[in-house]
């Protein structure tokens, strides 16, 4: 066994003796979620690739993974889709760029829940051109005052705290006149609006920002620097989205297998549902492998493209997985009884639903939400394949000067 081997099989059984032992300790059936999830990041069991008195112990990232998988198989409760903004994208932005004043004001409440975040980065005139956005942030005193609107904002109306990239200086071109700020959702001027879905639900918002008054306190990184910031947040995003399927034979998948196994049951799947079925399963599978190796890459440092490769295939197989799934339905699948309007208290970005036919309906915005996949195309051929670049006029052009629709 080779050293490095020695000291990985090391690390996992020194983290599996210290999730027992706290599970010993804070039994999931008897203890408070929040209390638990409090002494969770305190043990530096939240993110253990953090840095000690963090929430973590400084250890692999891929640790995390399984300390993660081990609180979930004990029974504690799947915060996941419950705060996905904050968990997947604002935890390891803030620990990457955030001063320790910051990290220690935002990171355990994050983490057991007491906070909620949203991303405030879309604009109706900048969705995949996010260096185009038109917010604008002023400084005043030890102020910056906001003003703008965004879009496909996420639970923003549970949120407490937003991730928000705004524009400082109109005068540089546009991927350099901006700065990153947390922003404290209940500031005065903070205006936030439902956008109902196909499904009937509005986990979705718009949100004004009119004369918000955001303290330079809560600005991350430098005057500036917004958009090497936002990149952070961004790769970690598609990291998110791609492992939102779970584990093997879970998630959208697990849809399309009980209704094939339902319709089979009944004489209705034929040998061509079943070759469907099972191109599908082995493509979900590769890509869940895929993100675990892109997971182990996420932590101390920006991941890699393999994130990129994650969300494109879990956008694309996810809508494909679950129109199998409907198909499987048969006439049934055509009517939906119910479109009642609601605002979620978790995000349903997986398909996450109890009726496939809504949950095929909400895997449609996959292939957007996250970056395009004509974006995570682009991405994957300029710096994994290395093909050319498509050409960018404006790159080096004041903001104030590039034509906006």
């Amino acid at each position: 066994m080779s050293d490095r081997t020695s000291d990985r099989a090391g690390d996992i059984a020194t983290v599996t003796k210290l999730v027992e032992e706290f599970l010993a300790e804070y039994p999931p059936d008897t203890t408070d979620d929040r209390e638990l999830r409090g002494a969770r990041y305190d043990a530096g069991l939240a993110f253990l690739h953090f840095d000690k008195g963090f929430g973590g112990l400084g250890m692999d990232s891929s640790l995390t993974t399984l300390a993660e998988r081990m609180f979930l198989d004990a029974g504690c409760v799947d915060w996941n889709s419950r705060n996905v903004i904050g968990l997947g994208m604002a935890a390891a932005t803030l620990h990457t760029h955030g001063t320790d004043e910051q990290r220690a004001k935002y990171l355990r409440p994050l983490f057991t829940g007491e906070e909620i975040w949203c991303q405030l980065f879309s604009e109706p005139g900048a969705g995949s051109d996010l260096a185009g956005l038109a917010t604008r942030a002023i400084p005043d005193g030890e102020n910056y005052i906001v003003n703008g609107q965004k879009i496909w904002t996420s639970l923003g109306h549970i949120a407490r705290r937003g991730l928000l990239v705004a524009r400082t200086d109109p005068e540089q071109p546009k991927h350099r006149g901006l700065t990153y700020f947390v922003l404290d959702m209940t500031l005065p001027g903070v205006d936030v609006r439902a956008l109902r879905q196909l499904t009937g639900q509005a986990e979705f918002n718009e949100v004004y920002l009119t004369d918000v008054a955001v303290p330079a306190a809560d600005m991350l990184g430098k005057v500036g620097d917004g958009w090497r910031v936002a990149m952070t947040t961004l790769m970690n995003e598609r990291v998110a989205i791609g492992r939102r399927g779970g584990g093997r034979n879970y998630g959208p998948i697990r849809y399309a297998l009980d209704a094939y196994e339902e319709a089979a049951a009944e004489g209705r799947a034929d040998p061509t549902d079943r070759d469907r079925l099972m191109s599908l399963w082995a493509k979900v599978e590769a890509a869940r492998l895929t993100n675990l190796r892109a997971s182990e890459q996420a932590g101390k440092k920006a991941p890699g493209p393999e994130g990129s490769i994650a969300k494109l295939q879990f956008a694309e197989l996810n809508k494909a997985v679950m129109e199998f799934a409907v198909d499987m339905h048969g006439d049934d699948a055509m009517l939906i009884d119910d479109y009642t309007f609601s605002r979620p208290d978790h995000s349903s970005g997986t398909g996450g639903q109890p009726d496939p036919r809504k949950a095929y309906l909400r895997s449609l915005a996959n292939s957007i939400e996250g970056g395009t996949s004509e974006i995570m195309r682009n991405i994957l051929g300029e710096r994994v394949l290395g093909l050319p670049g498509e050409p960018r006029t404006d790159r080096d052009l004041p903001w104030k000067d590039v034509p906006r629709s």
